[in-house]
């Protein structure tokens, strides 16, 4: 049996999927990137490989994507997280129905996607410049909370009245409201929906950059938190589909594509 992989080496996290010849999912692993990028992307990607009882001459070919995707350097291809997050998106989301828009939060930016009727990407937006509205921004709102980053959902259902309003847009400046918030005696629930809806409205805004269709796909580590989840459905007043991973919907969309990749060398051969 042939295996493709797909390797995105993203700011903050390093996500490996491997795929069969017939683009069955066999399996994932998540790391952090640390300050050195290869040497954890091949120590998650053997790991991985011995959890499935996969070996390397089984890996046939190699797709790298994302932030550093050009410091692996053994990758057959290497190709960007906005065409590799398409790929991926369109294929984990094919029993759900068709996607026209992509909604990405990752550990430092945030993403829009907006895809053709053939799942090609048509336009994008992204917000790299400042960490508010960001995985890292939540980091650090449940740190300055006191809670771990896993409650933030639960918390945001528990609050009670109009959500808090947090209207910085620098990550610094609005843990500081967050902070203020505090010593004004709010609760931490109201305060965690306010922090939510604070970055639904920011992703809200990429998304209509690039246009609102429906068939919206929300993935990146962030779309496990029920309640942001929530607050940008009530934002957008329309639902949005979770995939089942949705950490490594890009690394998925890379080894897709290195399938594809292997069989069209493979027929060029004959």
């Amino acid at each position: 049996m042939n295996y493709f992989v797909g390797i995105d080496i993203g700011s903050t996290a390093i996500k490996i999927t491997v795929i069969d010849e017939n683009r069955t999912l066999m399996g994932q692993r998540i790391s952090g990137s640390g300050s050195m990028f290869y040497k954890y992307a091949h120590q998650t990607l053997n790991d991985l490989l011995n959890d499935l009882n996969i070996t390397k001459d089984e890996i046939v070919y190699t797709v790298a994507t994302g932030y550093g995707r050009k410091l692996f350097k053994e990758a057959d291809e290497s190709i960007s997280e906005i065409t590799a997050n398409a790929i991926g998106a369109v294929a984990a989301a094919k029993e759900y129905g068709e996607i026209k828009t992509i909604i990405n939060i990752g550990g430092q930016d945030s993403k829009a996607i907006s895809l053709d009727d053939q799942g090609n990407v048509v336009n994008f937006a992204m917000n790299d410049r400042c960490a508010a509205g960001t995985g890292k921004f939540l980091d650090a709102c449940a740190m300055n909370l006191e809670i771990g980053v896993e409650e933030l959902g639960e918390r945001h259902f528990k609050a009670t009245g109009t959500p808090l309003s947090i209207n910085s847009t620098c990550a610094v400046f609005a843990e500081s409201e967050i902070i203020g918030l505090l010593g004004n005696s709010h609760s931490v629930e109201d305060i965690v929906s306010g922090v939510h809806y604070s970055i639904a409205k920011r992703v809200i805004k990429l998304v209509k950059r690039v246009g609102v269709k429906e068939g919206i796909y929300f993935d990146g580590g962030p779309a496990l938190n029920m309640g942001l989840v929530n607050a940008i459905e009530n934002e957008l007043g329309k639902k949005i589909f979770i995939p089942e991973h949705p950490q490594v919907t890009t690394s998925y969309g890379a080894a897709i594509l290195g399938a594809e990749s292997y069989a069209y060398q493979q027929q060029m051969k004959t």
